[in-house]
């Protein structure tokens, strides 16, 4: 007899089909399992950094903002130039309000790519870090 895999088998077996359900998960705000899914992504492939960064994005779902961090870090240090998680990671640090931080992310974001949501973004932590300190 014999034994092969089906097409769907076969899909389980690459990190974009997890990255791929943990997203869908995501959205569904089933966190757990979405981590879950990003946690088999990366098993499967240690360097796959955008699993890293949604990674980070489902435990800020779950309010795990210290794991989220390091995910997002771990993404960025994959990638450097990966400008999505070096955003998502100012959102965290500015959730968390290290402003200076926060700051400091989206600067690297935008100097990757200067998307209108970044400058925003950091526009916004830099007018809060002001009237906060003043």
């Amino acid at each position: 007899m014999d034994i092969t895999m089906n097409h769907f088998d076969q899909e389980q077996t690459h990190p974009e089909f997890w990255d791929g359900k943990g997203c869908a998960l995501c959205e569904a705000e089933q966190y757990k399992e979405a981590i879950a899914a990003f946690d088999k992504a990366i098993e499967l492939d240690t360097n796959y950094c955008k699993a890293w960064n949604n990674r980070g994005n489902a435990l800020c779902g779950m309010k795990r903002y210290a794991e989220a961090l390091a995910s997002y870090d771990k993404a960025v240090a994959l990638q450097s130039d990966y400008h999505q998680a070096w955003f998502n990671r100012g959102l965290l640090l500015a959730e968390m309000m290290a402003y200076g931080n926060a700051i400091e992310s989206y600067e690297r974001a935008i100097e990757l790519n200067p998307d209108p949501r970044y400058l925003h973004a950091r526009d916004d932590i830099w007018l809060k870090r002001k009237l906060i300190t003043t």
